[in-house]
């Protein structure tokens, strides 16, 4: 991938899916392996320095690197054990060169071949553990061939063995095949990790490494202070920062920046203490000298740029050099001064501990980690751009826009920032700040260039503020086309962005423009065909245009691709509820137990399982799922509404009453509730007042609902106010001539008025309900609500979806 990092570490990742596989995200037992990975690397470190240095020189050694405070963020980061797991490696490589060398005529070709595989493995678990390669050869020419030539004198240079005896390749002769065994190993397995990079290098932004960004000479002085900067932080490791891009280090611009007399003096040691090996043909401070060199190589931007300036976690491996020479030296001490020897150590120490305790804290949560960095260094807007990540996640969003903002002062063109400052404005409901916000955003992307691909030149988080700014203002409905031309554009800038292919699929569909939805969902399955949103997308689409059956496939798709996909689980089984079928609807029952135990407080899940037991004519099952989601969520306008109706088609209109009122309370303009409540007030009830009260609340809503006019004349013919109730049912009827039951409540209505002995009475109130004339049930004149008994819940009667 174009963004990526290139990093290969099969074995470290191996490692986490073992812990995953046992406990899970639990961190626990991932900082427990990383101690006891510490701890054997700790142990391994002390056999290696056994090699070169005594033996209680070799524990100071050891216990200097098991404290080291740079350590922390290798040990304690769970991302770190790629640095031990590689280190292991590393260090076992070199025992098993130095068993391979340890005869003088010959060598133990098993050892080399160990040796081998584990540079393979270290590789496998770091790219860094490839340069135990260069370790080995030093060992050779300095410890090895040193063994073999013992008789040579004390200030002989390695070069001069040319000219001594029967020659170098008579003397070393052996070591050259050795080296070159395993050399020839480690260079295929380079050549392999090429191949896995795609030959190419990774590609960072400025803000990842700003020298690398930056034109000569302030590019090549920056990148040459680096390690005097990294053996600072090795020698006195108190200023410890999690992050050291964007302006952590400012740049050295010009030679007359004081900081190149650090480059100056590092450079100088280097050369010194080289020479000083070299002269003394000291193994210890030899071999310390490559531990802190060579490992260090491939992270120190002097070859190649890398996505950091300084990264604590990358001189794990160089600190087993550093510790080597301060315990080389430590020894020397101790044999002129063993009391002060013994209390600077002692000191050291106990400094480097109780740093390192202190340092633990810090990594304790996101919050303590970024702001404990912000205390190192104020001028790196990724730090407060993290600290806000923090915030943001605990809710504290007015918190949080006071780090993004600082972020943006600090770095007015991080992009990232201004996303964030959106976003938070969009949190905190402030929209117009939020849009101006990411407009600014949006402005600060590189532009185009005539024959230049754009899509290289953009980060896919940037990308990120044509979705955000879309999502806010498709808010608007008036706004949609507008949103849609910023999708639009962020598909042209990288065409295989998926993200945006599904949510402008949204927004067409939210346009009507189903057909085009389709469309790009189909292209997005071009560059990501393995993901289950879009096929649920896709079959949501089809859902719009009646297709059910091909829907259904989509969405079965989806689930064969994330079986737990929640949306394309309930929607699925809705859709082979309504299907009808038996056998389907016992699979659709299946996935919403499968959702209910995801998540037992989903009140969608129980109604929907409500309605699976009324297709299967089970209403006391559909009745307790009704009333289960009616109790998790009490206004659920559908839950409220079909549990209220099978009561009252159960014929325990008492017990639906109160549903109804809830649900008329939390929803006041629910037509078809207004109606059954006053079916129920009237004929169970015999609350006229309360009926009569509902029906015109249906009329002012909708003044021509005939259901409504026509039950409000039925009150007044309850009422004995039969000259009203033939004027209402007269209306009524001219507004529904179609309706047979109309015309035959006027006709009975009217056929009352006639048989009366009496004057009919006349409109108005009257002191009491007037007892109506005998007549036959057939004329009996009822309030009529729209379903018959026993028919199951509307399956349309539905809340929008989230």
């Amino acid at each position: 991938m174009e963004q990526s990092h290139k990093s290969y570490r099969p074995l470290t990742v191996l490692t986490f899916r073992w812990n995953y596989a046992i406990h899970g995200l639990q961190p626990a037992g991932y900082h427990l392996v990383n101690l006891l990975l510490h701890a054997l690397v700790s142990l391994l470190y002390y056999r290696v320095c056994a090699m070169f240095l005594p033996e209680f020189a070799s524990f100071v050694a050891a216990i200097l690197f098991a404290v080291h405070p740079i350590h922390t963020e290798a040990v304690t980061g769970v991302v770190g054990r790629a640095e031990m797991l590689s280190s292991l490696f590393f260090l076992a490589a070199l025992i098993f060169y130095a068993r391979a060398a340890q005869r003088r005529r010959c060598t133990d070709w098993r050892y080399v071949v160990a040796c081998s595989a584990c540079i393979g493995v270290a590789m496998l678990c770091k790219e860094q553990g490839i340069t135990v390669t260069g370790v080995c050869l030093v060992y050779e020419i300095f410890v090895a061939q040193k063994r073999r030539n013992g008789q040579l004198p004390r200030w002989c240079w390695p070069w001069d063995l040319w000219s001594k005896g029967s020659g170098w390749w008579y003397a070393a002769g052996e070591g050259v095949r050795r080296f070159s065994t395993v050399f020839c190993a480690s260079l295929a397995l380079l050549i392999a990790r090429v191949q896995v990079m795609g030959a190419q290098l990774p590609v960072f932004t400025r803000f990842d490494n700003p020298a690398g960004a930056s034109p000569p000479p302030a590019k090549y002085l920056t990148f040459a202070y680096l390690p005097a900067l990294n053996t600072w932080l090795l020698a006195l490791p108190e200023a410890l920062c999690c992050d050291w891009t964007m302006g952590t280090v400012a740049l050295l611009k010009s030679w007359r920046d004081p900081r190149n007399l650090a480059t100056f003096s590092l450079l100088v040691c280097l050369l010194a203490a080289t020479v000083h090996a070299l002269r003394k043909r000291s193994t210890a401070l030899s071999m310390g000298l490559v531990l802190l060199v060579v490992p260090f190589l491939p992270s120190s931007n002097l070859f190649f740029p890398v996505g950091f300036v300084v990264a604590e976690r990358v001189l794990y491996i160089p600190s087993m050099g550093w510790c080597m020479l301060v315990a080389h030296g430590w020894r020397l001490l101790a044999k002129r001064r063993a009391k002060l020897a013994a209390c600077a150590l002692i000191f050291l120490l106990l400094a480097f501990s109780a740093k390192t305790y202190m340092r633990n804290w810090d990594w304790k949560t996101e919050y303590s980690i970024f702001a404990s960095g912000l205390k190192v260094n104020r001028n790196n807007a990724k730090l407060y751009n993290n600290v806000g990540h923090a915030l943001e996640a605990e809710g504290k969003y007015a918190e949080a826009l006071e780090f993004f903002n600082t972020a943006v002062s600090v770095q007015p063109d991080d992009v990232g920032a201004h996303i964030n400052v959106g976003r938070t404005y969009n949190h905190l409901g402030r929209y117009q700040e939020a849009e101006d916000a990411y407009v600014r955003a949006k402005s600060l992307l590189p532009k185009a260039k005539p024959g230049e691909s754009y899509q290289a030149r953009i980060a896919p988080n940037h990308l990120n503020v044509f979705l955000n700014l879309a999502n806010l203002i498709s808010k608007n409905a008036t706004r949609l086309e507008e949103a849609d031309m910023l999708y639009r554009q962020a598909i042209s800038m990288r065409a295989d962005y998926t993200q945006a292919y599904i949510n402008r699929g949204d927004i067409l569909i939210k346009l009507n423009r189903t057909k085009e939805a389709q469309e790009v969902y189909e292209r997005a399955l071009l560059y990501d065909s393995g993901n289950p949103d879009i096929y649920y997308n896709l079959g949501v689409v089809l859902l719009e245009q009646g297709k059910p059956s091909q829907a259904l496939a989509y969405l079965d798709k989806a689930l064969e691709l994330e079986p737990e996909h929640e949306q394309a689980l309930l929607n699925s089984a809705i859709l082979l509820q309504e299907l009808g079928a038996a056998d389907l609807r016992h699979l659709a029952r299946q996935r919403l137990l499968k959702l209910l135990d995801k998540d037992s407080t989903n009140e969608r899940v129980h109604f929907n399982l409500g309605m699976v037991c009324m297709d299967e004519g089970d209403a006391e099952c559909a009745e307790r799922w009704f009333r289960a989601a009616v109790h998790l969520k009490p206004d659920f306008r559908s839950a409220l509404f079909n549990l209220a109706l099978l009561l009252a088609d159960r014929r325990r209109p008492l017990e639906a009453a109160p549903f109804l009122k809830q649900l008329v309370r939390h929803h006041p303009d629910h037509v078809k509730a207004l109606v059954l409540l006053g079916d129920i007030y009237i004929n169970s009830v015999k609350d006229l007042d309360a009926a009569e009260s509902c029906y015109r609340r249906i009329l002012e809503l909708e003044p021509e609902n005939v259901q409504a006019l026509h039950n409000l004349c039925v009150v007044a013919v309850e009422r004995g106010k039969l000259a009203v109730a033939e004027e209402c049912l007269a209306r009524a009827a001219a507004l529904a001539p179609h309706e047979h039951y109309i015309a035959r409540h006027l006709a009975v209505v009217r056929a009352r008025r006639r048989a009366a002995p009496g004057p009919s009475p006349a409109p108005g109130p009257a002191p009491g309900p007037a007892a109506p004339p005998a007549h036959s049930d057939d004329d009996e004149v009822r309030a009529r609500w729209n379903y018959i008994p026993q028919q199951p819940p509307d399956p349309h009667e539905m809340d929008d979806a989230p």
